[in-house]
Parts: C-alpha cells; sequence; structure tokens
C-alpha cells in the first residue's frame, strides 16, 4: 500500500459527485482543450528556458514538460535523459503554476464565465495543474471540483504520453 496507493486513490476520488451525462457533452471542446492545454504549456516552459540560455532538447523538453505539471517533468526528464539540476527546475516549474493556478482561479472565474461544469472541464484541460486547479475550484465553487479535477487529471496523463514522445521529438528536429 503506502503513499503512491493513497496518492492514485485521491486522484480517482476527485471523479466522485461528476455526472456522466455532463462528461459526455463536453465532448470534443474538452478533449480540444486537454491537447492544447499540453502543448501551449510544454512550447511556453521550452521558450521560457530557451530564455534563459538553456540549449539541448532534453533540457527544453523536461522543463517544458515540467511547465504542464510538476508530475510530466520528472516522467520526463527521466524518459529522456536530462540531468537532475534539470529535473528539478522543472519540479520548480510546476509547482509554481500550481499555485498561479490555484491564486488565479477565484480571481478570474467571473470574468471566464467559469460557472458550470462544463466551462470547469475545459478550464481543467487547459490549465492541467491537478491540485492547482482543484483548489482554485474550491474557492470559487465546490460543485465544480469534481469537473475540473478530472479532466485535468487527464492531462497529466496525456502530458506524460506527449512529452517524452512527440513533443521531445518535435523539439529534437528543431535544435
Amino acid at each position: 500500500m503506502g503513499g503512491p496507493v493513497f496518492r492514485d486513490f485521491a486522484i480517482v476520488s476527485t471523479a466522485m459527485g461528476a455526472s456522466f451525462a455532463v462528461i459526455k457533452k463536453t465532448g470534443l471542446v474538452g478533449i480540444l482543450s486537454l491537447f492544447l492545454g499540453v502543448i501551449l504549456s510544454f512550447v511556453s516552459g521550452a521558450l521560457l528556458a530557451y530564455s534563459f540560455g538553456i540549449t539541448d532538447a532534453e533540457s527544453l523538453a523536461t522543463i517544458g514538460a515540467g511547465a504542464c505539471t510538476f508530475v510530466v517533468g520528472p516522467v520526463t526528464g527521466t524518459a529522456v535523459g536530462a540531468s537532475s539540476d534539470i529535473i528539478a527546475i522543472s519540479i520548480g516549474a510546476g509547482v509554481i503554476k500550481s499555485i498561479l493556478v490555484t491564486i488565479g482561479t477565484p480571481l478570474i472565474a467571473k470574468y471566464i464565465g467559469l460557472d458550470n461544469p462544463k466551462s470547469a472541464m475545459v478550464f481543467g484541460g487547459l490549465m492541467g495543474t491537478t491540485s492547482g486547479t482543484a483548489a482554485g475550484l474550491a474557492a470559487t465553487d465546490p460543485k465544480l471540483v469534481p469537473y475540473g479535477a478530472m479532466t485535468a487529471t487527464f492531462y497529466t496523463g496525456l502530458g506524460c504520453l506527449m512529452c517524452p514522445s512527440i513533443l521531445y521529438f518535435a523539439l529534437k528536429a528543431i535544435c
């Protein structure tokens, strides 16, 4: 048992209380938000790392993946052979993103129409950080947490698939 089992249980339990009918209605928009969220976060993180003078594909991909979430960064870094220093930076990038999403969500929710399950699912798909999305939505409207957290969890899985493979190879072709 141990820590990983409790973590996985916590992730699965975020979907409790979500209506499957509402989830189905999100459809293509929800799926598109996942892919768009991962790609935009990855590119933003990689560009920021490049602006600080990092030029090798492994490091850029790891930091770009860290900008997705603090889970995706280490997975990608390990897969592509990045140094432990770069992996630590990717974790830091993910933690900063999580904090910004936590603080920013209640501040911008009214302005972006974050007031229903569908918008919460799209938001979770775009932001991706499960902890930040869940905390931000809890401060906005606790009823939205299962929806946003569920797509944010899918985002983490999608990031773990895309960043060390498709996005890394695309970056390697450019560098």
